[in-house]
């Protein structure tokens, strides 16, 4: 069902209700290239995994002819230089760049919804031995750098395309993001250390204290 909207100069055009994945695509395409599968696909990697989420080929290209359908991407074959077949590519309608933009202007934003796994498993702390939290959040202290380290070597290729000037200010909130859940995982390993110490000196044990956590080398 369409959603029609005003805006404070008069009515905006109506825009289906497609799911945030059809925008999502067609915002790809609204930066002016001709874009194939792949190319959106890789697109999706750079940037929208880092805030949102990044799309699979099926649904990338179950998006394409949903948005073809509607009116609002168009497609041609282009033959390979290499002699490999045939390569399809789309790109943004002026009809679709009007909705993209409708869209973007005024729909509702909704909040973002966190699902934290490594936070489940330490609600669930009264189940696991004290090494298994730590070792939990030492994997995922590894992957937040990791994503961290991504998104700024993206935000440096990003810098290359004036176009990309506002995608490149999503990598830098993702940089910034994936240090603090870096940074939120070491300040857990040392709430479990605090947690057990005085667990230990409750129970007297003679040490008094946990295990040290893990750390990646250099620390980070």
């Amino acid at each position: 069902m369409a959603d029609k909207t005003t805006a404070g100069r008069g009515e905006e055009p109506e825009i289906p209700g497609f799911p945030a994945t059809s925008w999502a695509v067609l915002g790809l395409l609204s930066f002016g290239q001709e874009l194939s599968g792949y190319d959106l696909k890789k697109w999706a990697d750079q940037s929208l995994r880092f805030f949102y989420w990044s799309p699979s080929f099926s649904q990338i290209y179950s998006e394409l002819k949903r948005l073809e359908q509607a009116g609002f991407a168009t497609s041609r074959t282009v033959a390979q230089e290499t002699g490999s077949r045939d390569k399809r590519v789309y790109r943004i309608t002026d009809e679709g760049m009007t909705a993209v933009r409708t869209w973007a202007r005024t729909a509702p934003v909704d909040p973002p919804v966190l699902k934290h796994g490594p936070m489940l498993r330490l609600w669930l702390g009264h189940l696991l031995e004290p090494e298994q939290m730590r070792e939990v959040l030492a994997r995922h202290r590894e992957f937040a750098e990791t994503m961290r380290l991504r998104a700024e070597a993206d935000v440096e290729g990003a810098k290359a395309e004036e176009a990309w000037a506002y995608p490149m200010l999503t990598l830098t909130w993702a940089e910034r993001y994936y240090a603090a859940e870096r940074d939120l995982a070491d300040a857990m390993l040392t709430d479990i250390e605090n947690l057990e110490r005085s667990r230990a000196a409750e129970s007297g044990r003679p040490d008094g204290a946990a295990p040290r956590s893990p750390r990646t080398a250099g620390g980070l």
